[in-house]
Order: C-alpha cells, then sequence, then structure tokens
C-alpha cells in the first residue's frame, strides 16, 4: 500500500471512527466500500482487529450506560450468524443486501413516524437475530440494535451497541484465526488503520457531547439511513 493509499484509508477510518464513537454504529458501513478500492486486503480482517481499539475504548468510556439487556441482543445473533451465513451460500449476495437496505430505510421511516418499540426481552432477542443475520450477510448490524435504543440516553446506545460490537469481534476472530485467516499479515495491516480509528475515536467525544444534548435519536436515524443508503448505492454500482 503506497503512502497516498494509506492517507486514504486513515481518513477514512477516522471519520467513520468519529462517527461511531459519536453516534454508537457505522464505522464498517461507512469506511468498507472506501477501503475495499483502495486495497481489498483491508478488509474483513485487518478492520475487524483494529475495530477492537473502538469497542474497546467506547465500551470504558460508556461503561455506565451499558445496558444488561445486550445479553438477549448476544443470544439472538447467534441464530441469526447462522442464518446469514445460509443466506450468503444459497442466495444471490446483491438482491439480497439491497433487499436489506430497503428494510432499513422502512424501518427508519417507521421509527421516524413515531411508532416505539420497546426494548423488552423478546424485542432484544429479535433485534439481535436480524442483527446477526444482516451484519453477517451485508455488513448492516448495527441499525437493528440501534432502533431498539434509539430513544435512550446517548451513553446507552454507545455504551451498548459498544459491547455488542467487541464479543461479536472477538467470536469472529477465534472463528476465523481456526480456519487461519488470521497471521502476521493481517495483524500488521490493522496496525496500519489502529492509529487512526483511535484519532477518530478521540474526537468523537465533543461530537457525542453535543448528540447528548436531545439529539442521540436524530442521529441514530439518520446513520441508519446512511448506512442503507451506501449498502445500496454500493451493490447497484459494484
Amino acid at each position: 500500500m503506497s503512502p497516498g493509499e494509506l492517507l486514504v484509508a486513515g481518513v477514512t477510518v477516522a471519520v467513520a471512527a468519529c462517527v461511531q464513537g459519536a453516534v454508537g454504529f457505522g464505522l464498517s458501513l461507512l469506511a468498507v466500500p472506501i477501503l475495499l478500492m483502495v486495497d481489498p486486503a483491508l478488509v474483513p480482517v485487518p478492520l475487524i482487529v483494529a475495530s477492537l481499539t473502538i469497542n474497546i475504548g467506547s465500551s470504558y468510556r460508556n461503561r455506565g450506560g451499558i445496558d444488561r439487556g445486550v445479553r438477549w441482543c448476544l443470544i439472538g445473533s447467534v441464530p441469526g450468524t447462522v442464518l446469514g451465513a445460509y443466506a450468503i451460500a444459497t442466495l444471490p449476495q446483491r438482491p439480497l443486501a439491497i433487499t436489506f437496505g430497503v428494510l432499513v430505510l422502512a424501518a427508519v421511516a417507521v421509527s421516524a413516524s413515531g411508532l416505539e418499540v420497546s426494548p423488552t426481552t423478546g424485542s432484544l432477542l429479535a433485534a439481535g437475530v436480524i442483527s446477526g443475520f444482516t451484519g453477517t450477510a451485508s455488513s448492516i448490524g448495527g441499525p437493528p440494535i440501534a432502533l431498539m435504543y434509539q430513544r435512550a440516553h446517548g451513553s446507552i446506545v454507545r455504551g451498548t451497541l459498544a459491547l455488542y460490537f467487541l464479543i461479536g469481534s472477538v467470536l469472529s476472530l477465534v472463528t476465523l484465526a481456526l480456519f487461519g485467516k488470521l497471521g502476521a499479515r493481517e495483524l500488521g495491516e490493522s496496525l496500519l488503520l489502529a492509529p487512526f480509528i483511535l484519532l477518530g475515536f478521540a474526537c468523537s467525544g465533543p461530537a457525542a457531547r453535543v448528540l447528548d444534548r436531545g439529539r442521540t435519536r436524530e442521529a441514530v436515524l439518520l446513520v441508519s439511513s446512511l448506512s442503507a443508503i451506501v449498502l445500496i448505492a454500493y451493490q447497484l454500482l459494484a
């Protein structure tokens, strides 16, 4: 990777990390399309490894807001991940991803209309299943969980999602390691991205404080919509 390519990749993940640090999600969806154009080898393993830094940092920074209901999301994500892997293996990827993007936009529209789904055990389990499914099949894993907590305080959204992503990333890396997909090269490339992710996370603090003044819900809906639009556009243009 040339210095110019590293700069583009670094700025991309820094901006995406700032968004995730302020809102709670958005790193992968905002960064992956550009990283694939810069150097496909940066996705997915190096980005997953590097993202551990922001997930650990955000979990600690928002530790007081972590909702115990995250355990139901994690439990639900297990069968959802299996279903997502099956979908990738048996269904055309592009129509599937576009469908997910449209469904996220529909969910945002319903949420914006004022209809509220409370984060109960059942709804969190369902959100975990959907998140595991869509996250595996199309990289959109954040919106289903974030929409459940959209009316909560910003620290709850950020802390809960950070812990959810952290545990999910560790499990993914363990699986990848067992299949021989986590080696010295991937670790080296992750070290190139990690400083930029930390920079973006450091810059997210002031933005998070602004959103905590009653703007968290709008930010969740905006980033969810943006994630869906990026996914649809990427699939149509790829």
